[in-house]
């Protein structure tokens, strides 16, 4: 079995120029003018984000009303948990992406390395395979919000995909290691391929065991990130977190075909009497 270090390398973009312009300056506008059009509710205590993947112009205008919301949060989080399905790579567990930083046009991300050797030292299904994340895009995507979110100075990521895997379990182990100064941010989209009308069914019946708290609910739809957002009610139940529904769409919405598309949806999870 290859033993990684943690904190080695740099991973670099994988989707730049594809998913999203690879020009810093394009990439700017196009950030900004989707955080400028959003207008998410004033909502306090944001523990915990719902992200879509996807290239820019299909999900971009939703994941911006996510991120439209921690820019208006009055403090900046210690560290970011970001959690997705690992599409490219099969994984058995949860594969850490063991790297220094991660590279977008907008500069580095850096790793919590010290916090993640922490968490690889104690789990048993969180293992480091930094090969997962090479070519990986689900958290690619969400790093440039982060970078203008936070003007270049992002907290400490700690990057994880998820593969063959119980959440419930995962919950489980992270627990531990989730404070209160931190943010967890989901990367996930919802269904796929279906004709627009089924799409915003299946999508609607998904977001409202998601907001219920129906975890089995949620086990039955569809969604890419499913066991990853299965893990975030798991710990947000445990909590005491509240989601709230900040924007839903789909690829028939933003790009225009209506034929097959795919679901998007921002989601926010607020601290009320936090356990």
């Amino acid at each position: 079995m290859t033993t990684y270090a943690v904190g080695t390398g740099i991973r670099q973009p994988a989707v730049a120029g594809a998913f999203y312009p690879a020009q810093q300056e394009r990439l700017l506008q196009m950030l900004v003018s989707f955080l400028e059009a959003a207008s998410p509710p004033r909502l306090e205590g944001v523990r915990a984000l719902i992200s879509p993947h996807a290239g820019y112009i299909y999900s971009g205008p939703i994941a911006a009303y996510g991120y439209r919301l921690l820019m208006m949060q009055e403090t900046r989080p210690r560290r970011i948990y970001l959690l997705g399905p690992a599409h490219r790579v099969w994984v058995r567990g949860v594969a850490a992406g063991t790297y220094a930083a991660f590279r977008t046009p907008l500069g580095d991300v850096p790793v919590d390395v010290v916090h993640l050797d922490r968490i690889l030292s104690a789990a048993t299904l969180i293992h480091a395979l930094p090969v997962a994340h090479r070519d990986e895009h689900c958290l690619e995507v969400q790093l440039p919000f982060l970078q203008v979110v936070y003007d270049g100075d992002v907290p400490p990521i700690v990057p994880l995909l998820f593969g063959d895997v119980d959440p419930i379990a995962v919950a489980r182990e992270l627990a531990p290691f989730i404070g209160p100064d931190d943010l967890i941010v989901v990367s996930s989209d919802l269904s796929h391929y279906y004709p627009y009308e089924r799409a915003r069914a299946l999508d609607t019946a998904f977001l409202q065991a998601l907001l219920d708290g129906d975890v089995a609910g949620v086990a039955r739809g569809e969604a890419c990130g499913q066991l990853p957002i299965l893990t975030l009610m798991t710990l947000a139940e445990a909590r005491g977190w509240q989601p709230h529904l900040l924007d839903y769409r789909n690829s028939g919405d933003t790009a225009g075909d209506h034929r097959q598309v795919v679901g998007y949806a921002s989601v926010a999870y607020t601290a009320g009497g936090e356990r």
